[in-house]
């Protein structure tokens, strides 16, 4: 069904409903700069190894072994072997097993993106009929999917002609956002000065388009790299940002100036140094 080169093959189940799909990678790295490790000296590329730390000698591959700290120094061994008994039988089965509102599943919770499609044409008809009833419901799945020897949960949606399927984090995974937020106190901000910020939020309100997306340091990196090979200057850093926020109305009449836009009628705020 796609020339695209599967991550995953194996069969979804929704009840005693089965059909064949197939996990794309949805986003892709080609257009990175990646780079190698050199010796300064030889500039040959070097490799990385496993060093024993007690000896000092590297370790080949089919002498090492995974291991379990329960005591300094103290490990229990684990062979392949052992940790593939541990594996669930449904390793090529996406099992759907819930269905929730979009809105529900809060961004912390969602991984790296994946496309599902069918696995072959017997699979297409049963495939279309569960996104086109995800659609009318506006539903997403909850599912399970064995992935790299893990039980991966996620999320399922429709998607054009597919499907998009979310890895997802645990609530174990992530830090409570009580943890971050705590310290920040309640600090009490001035009615005014919100009107002000969201009329330069109504401003710039537009359309999500990604295709608009600049990554201005991988820009940088090939000026870098162009400059260094043809012997051209290098690109000027980039300033570094100061902070302002000591006289914020201030700060948020002066956008309005910049942005072309009126204060809110019957508005004049004060001027205050923020907290």
């Amino acid at each position: 069904m796609s020339n695209v080169r599967s991550l995953w093959k194996g069969f979804m189940r929704l009840g005693n409903v089965t059909c064949g799909v197939k996990i794309v990678g949805a986003w892709t790295e080609a257009e990175t700069i990646h780079f190698r490790i050199l010796n300064r000296e030889t500039r040959g590329p070097v490799k990385s190894e496993y060093i024993d730390e007690g000896t000092g000698k590297p370790v080949d591959a089919e002498d090492q072994v995974k291991g379990y700290e329960i005591n300094k120094n103290e490990y229990l061994l684990l062979e392949p072997a052992e940790i593939d008994t541990l594996k669930p039988l449904s390793n090529h089965v996406l099992t759907i097993e819930n269905f929730v509102d979009v809105s529900e599943v809060e961004a912390v919770y969602r991984d790296k993106p994946y496309y599902l499609v069918p696995a072959d044409k017997l699979a297409t008809d049963p495939f279309a009929l569960l996104r086109e009833a995800m659609r009318r419901t506006g539903k997403a799945a909850l599912a399970t999917v064995v992935l790299w020897q893990r039980e991966r949960h996620v999320l399922i949606e429709p998607l054009g002609k597919g499907m998009v399927m979310t890895l997802l984090n645990s609530a174990k995974q992530i830090v409570p956002e009580k943890k971050a937020f705590d310290e920040m106190g309640t600090p009490k901000i001035d009615p005014e000065m919100t009107d002000i910020a969201s009329l330069i939020i109504d401003k710039k309100v537009t359309h999500f388009d990604p295709s608009k997306f600049e990554d201005h340091y991988e820009e940088a990196l090939k000026q870098l790299i162009e400059s260094k090979r043809t012997g051209a200057p290098p690109p000027k850093p980039s300033p570094e940002p100061k902070e302002n926020v000591k006289d914020l109305a201030g700060i948020l009449r002066k956008s309005l100036e910049v942005e072309g836009l009126a204060p809110p009628k019957g508005r004049k705020p004060k001027a205050k140094t923020a907290h």
